[in-house]
């Protein structure tokens, strides 16, 4: 109930204030775990690539926020969960295979940190690894945008990434080359506008 009332009232602030857009809603699965992949570049990544979607999304948040009297509880409320800064910790590992495979969705952003610019950062292997171990469609998205008032941000859904040729590479090796072919896509999306 609340997450639909917040996701209500940010479609309406996101679309005046920064005229938000999406491309390729109908590759989202309507059910089954699905890890939501983008690019990050602002604090308002989180709620642009979740609010347009019909289904909840879920995101780690750094653990201090939930100290926070009230910001805590409305977080949690709207499915983040708490990770420790600088380190993915077992528990934060286990909430996000737990919600993969009981078919929720996670969103994710596998540069771990705000890339400034145009640039894309390098990539971590935590996604690519939840998507390997949690038997998720991966979706790749691209943000398009600065988040300058009245002009126009763009969500960019990409079609689901194959996962299975990389569930058969060596083990040592499947992460890596998961990862390089989840940013590869991120980074086709962001100039197919």
């Amino acid at each position: 109930m609340i997450y639909r009332f917040c996701r209500a009232v940010l479609r309406i602030i996101y679309k005046a204030l920064f005229r938000l857009e999406a491309k390729g809603l109908e590759n989202i699965p309507q059910e089954g775990g699905v890890l939501l992949c983008a690019n990050h570049i602002s604090l308002l990544d989180p709620p642009t690539i979740g609010i347009l979607l019909d289904r909840k999304v879920h995101f780690m948040a750094k653990k201090e926020l939930f100290d926070i009297i009230g910001f805590g509880w409305l977080i949690k409320e709207l499915g983040a969960f708490p990770v420790k800064r600088g380190s993915v910790s077992k528990e934060s590992i286990k909430t996000s295979l737990t919600l993969l495979r009981e078919g929720h969705v996670m969103g994710i952003f596998p540069e771990g940190h705000r890339a400034k610019g145009e640039d894309m950062g390098i990539g971590q292997k935590g996604a690519a690894t939840f998507a390997l171990r949690g038997d998720a469609v991966v979706v790749p998205a691209a943000i398009i945008g600065n988040y300058k008032l009245f002009r126009k941000t763009r969500v960019v859904y990409g079609e689901p990434i194959d996962m299975a040729p990389f569930k058969e590479a060596p083990k040592t090796e499947a992460a890596d080359l998961a990862t390089d072919a989840i940013m590869s896509r991120i980074a086709e999306l962001k100039q197919s506008i």
